[in-house]
């Protein structure tokens, strides 16, 4: 602290005689509370197949009309060598189908989509978060409980001209 009493005594020194020395202070708070917030993401049906000695009218899927998720149309298959190995897999995943309700007024979504994929985090809980500055520009600054933040600042700004 004294380095820096020193060093501003000698800029003022250095300055000439009819400067103007102005000096501005502020100070502020800043309290934050996270809001609750949900992602969901709409997944897609799959379908696929794989084998060896096996012979196969395929499958597939059905395109779905309106809302609905698409659907399987399972094929036919038949070994090909009677008494010989083979392998065979097939493997459908049915997507998520459109909800309804998906209408969203006044920026708020009436209700969370069922979707194959979703996050979804807490709100902040404000707790005793606080903050306050007096008329000398002290801060106070109190922990609020999970998802929130206080931050304070102290700006000060001195010019000689």
């Amino acid at each position: 602290m004294k380095k820096a009493l020193i060093a501003f005594g000698m800029l003022l020194m250095a300055a000439p005689a009819n400067a103007d020395l102005i000096t501005k202070h502020s100070t502020s708070v800043q309290l934050t509370v996270d809001a609750a917030a949900s992602q969901a993401t709409r997944l897609g049906s799959s379908y696929s197949v794989s084998g060896s000695n096996v012979s196969a009218t395929l499958g597939g899927l059905t395109a779905p009309s309106g809302t609905a998720a698409a659907t399987m149309n399972a094929g036919t298959y038949s070994q090909t060598t009677d008494g010989s190995a083979f392998s065979f897999t097939e493997t459908f995943n049915q997507g998520d189908a459109i909800p309804s309700n998906t209408t969203i007024t006044s920026g708020v979504a009436p209700s969370l989509p069922a979707f194959g994929s979703v996050t979804t985090t807490a709100g902040g809980v404000a707790g005793s978060l606080a903050g306050t500055i007096d008329s000398a520009g002290t801060m106070a600054l109190t922990a609020g409980g999970a998802g929130t933040s206080a931050t304070g600042q102290f700006v000060a700004e001195i010019t000689i001209r």
